[in-house]
């Protein structure tokens, strides 16, 4: 009696984002065909035409019975991958070629293409928790204040990168003011005039800047960074804590860990969800869902 086999291809989707970062990725589709041999894997390989079109393409493949599902691109790009991907049994990637990366470097994932290839291969895998402000996913951080406002300015520059990021903050610090915010977590009703709120589920905004060192990307809680304003002069100090890892130490800074937050402010105005600008309503409802995203780890 003659035995047929088949082999069983696993089904790997990468999404392209080719305007993330500041570099070309025309290179990258023989690079993922040469790491994952047709014999092996059955790749299908999309590269995005417009914002917002990454989530739709993922629970299309994924209903098509791909669970391997891979970001190319940066934060926004992850974002929206990953918003396709939580509450299934896909795992998602990132292959890291933002602009920032925070997601990717709380990971501890390689930042050059062909070692964050090799390490989804290798196929080691965790759950990680993601958050939601109101009807909005993020996974690394969302916040409302003046990193937002920055984050809207920096979306209307011609040029992304961190230098560009850099001169937006310079030139929009000196105007901005801090607004007043009504914020319950953890049972208590607080008033704050903030110049920046920032909710963390992964550490970093990304570059390395950690708004939240404490933060555990696996705890079930949300890293809450309540920063006032502060004199022009302390501003260098102030960002290089951020790069050290102990802005948490700053008099300017107060910090909380909770699962749910609802902040009221006077009006509509601007918020980021993963370095990516939005904008929403008075009041905003920001929770944790725990473990509800599979990864690719080292």
């Amino acid at each position: 009696m003659e035995l047929n086999f088949v082999l069983m291809k696993e089904k790997i989707l990468f999404v392209i984002n080719p305007v993330s970062g500041n570099k070309s990725k025309d290179y990258i589709p023989a690079l993922i065909k040469k790491e994952f041999n047709e014999e092996e894997y059955d790749v299908k390989i999309i590269v995005t035409q417009f914002a917002g079109e990454a989530t739709q393409i993922v629970k299309k493949y994924i209903n098509k019975g791909y669970n391997q599902i891979i970001a190319v691109g940066g934060d926004g790009t992850v974002n929206e991958v990953a918003s396709g991907v939580v509450e299934t049994e896909a795992v998602l990637g990132i292959i890291p070629l933002g602009s920032g990366n925070g997601l990717a470097r709380h990971l501890n994932i390689p930042l050059k293409p062909q070692k964050a290839l090799s390490l989804i291969k290798k196929g080691k895998q965790t759950k990680i928790d993601y958050g939601k402000i109101n009807d909005r996913k993020f996974f690394c951080t969302t916040g409302v204040g003046f990193d937002a406002h920055i984050g809207h300015v920096f979306s209307k520059l011609d040029g992304r990168g961190f230098g560009n990021y850099i001169k937006a903050t310079i030139s929009e610090f000196r105007q901005y003011q801090a607004k007043r915010y009504e914020i319950t977590m953890n049972g208590t009703t607080i008033m704050r005039d903030a110049f920046l709120i920032t909710f963390a589920n992964a550490s970093q905004y990304g570059n390395n800047a950690h708004i939240a060192p404490n933060a555990d990307i696996k705890d079930g809680k949300l890293e809450v960074a309540i920063m006032r304003s502060f004199p022009l002069i302390t501003a260098p100090g102030i960002g290089a804590r951020l790069f050290l890892k102990n802005i948490d130490k700053s008099a300017y800074l107060e910090t909380y860990q909770c699962k749910s937050i609802i902040v009221k402010r006077k009006s509509s105005d601007v918020i980021h969800f993963d370095g990516e600008p939005g904008e929403m309503g008075e009041i905003l409802n920001i929770k944790v869902i725990q473990e509800g995203l599979n990864v690719f780890v080292n």
